[in-house]
């Protein structure tokens, strides 16, 4: 009886260590992947971000361009409704004499 208990103990031993070498490969295959993954996705990243504030910066520089072309354009009505009016104050009055 006292032999198979020797027997036995190796066994365990072995699976012990199999187990553990099991548990690093694994946990090396996992942050081996996790780092993969990061690295994909700084990739990604650098692609599509830049396209992002491409697009953000196009975006308001159209924003701003609009309003300064609607400044620009109500200035110039105001202008013309000034000169307009002063045109049909001036033919009214020659219109009175």
């Amino acid at each position: 009886m006292g032999d198979d208990m020797d027997d036995d103990k190796p066994i365990t031993e072995q699976a012990m260590g199999t187990i553990t070498t099991a548990v690093e490969a694994t946990k090396d295959a996992a942050v081996t992947a996790v780092k993969q993954v990061k690295k994909a996705a700084k990739k990604v990243t650098k692609k599509v971000a830049p396209k992002k504030t491409a697009k953000k910066k196009a975006k308001k520089a159209a924003k701003k361009t609009t309003k300064k072309a609607a400044k620009k354009s109500s200035k110039k009505a105001a202008k013309k409704a000034a000169k307009k009016a002063a045109k049909s104050k001036k033919k009214a009055k020659k219109a009175k004499r």
